[in-house]
């Protein structure tokens, strides 16, 4: 049985808490404080010398970190990832986007503002942070005005990974009531089967 190590608010541990959950396949967690710094003792870095969670144990006793890396793995063969190879690489280019311009904006944003409390204390960076985050949301929002979801036309591990991090984005003091492509599609991944809360 795969086993978790996670913080449950942490957006790239709900992605596959989801994915596994709508897969079916049952795993166990072990909950790690990252604000406690519980992810940076001597034991968890023997695990993973990034000291970051997500990571997983695989049942052949392999461990596995980065939370994209990670869904890829499990959606192998899955209606989750295409067949297709142009689809596969599509799904792909969503990942690496995910984590290199949306990511490092609205989730650390979230973090600093919501979990930190440090609103004041990092507002130059935040207001930076305010810019590019609102210019990936608004990539996101030009392709779902005519896509219902990111790749095939259908839900995959792409917008689980978008998923995770824009639907609490107002944690991070992103307003998405100006993007009502966006808000139809995060009600239509919610609505897919399987689905569960990032917390609760």
């Amino acid at each position: 049985m795969p086993h978790l190590y996670e913080y449950t608010p942490s957006g790239n541990c709900y992605k596959i808490r989801l994915l596994l959950t709508q897969l079916g396949i049952p795993f166990e967690r072990t909950e790690l404080d990252i604000i406690k710094g519980e992810t940076r003792t001597p034991e968890f870095i023997r695990l993973n010398p990034n000291g970051r969670v997500p990571l997983v144990r695989l049942d052949s006793g392999e461990l596995l970190s980065e939370s994209n890396a990670v869904i890829f793995y499990f959606a192998e063969g899955t209606p989750f990832l295409p067949t297709a190879r142009l689809e596969r690489a599509q799904v792909l280019s969503w990942l690496f986007w995910e984590q290199y311009e949306h990511e490092p904006n609205i989730a650390t944003s979230r973090f600093l503002i919501s979990y930190l409390k440090k609103a004041e204390q990092f507002k130059d960076v935040l207001d930076q942070k305010r810019l590019k985050g609102h210019a990936a949301l608004d990539r996101m929002e030009k392709h779902l005005t005519g896509h219902d979801f990111f790749v095939a036309g259908r839900y995959t591990i792409a917008d689980i990974a978008l998923y995770a991090y824009t639907h609490v984005a107002e944690e991070g003091n992103f307003d998405l009531s100006g993007y009502p492509a966006i808000r139809a599609w995060l009600e239509r991944v919610a609505s897919q089967p399987g689905h569960i809360p990032i917390t609760g």
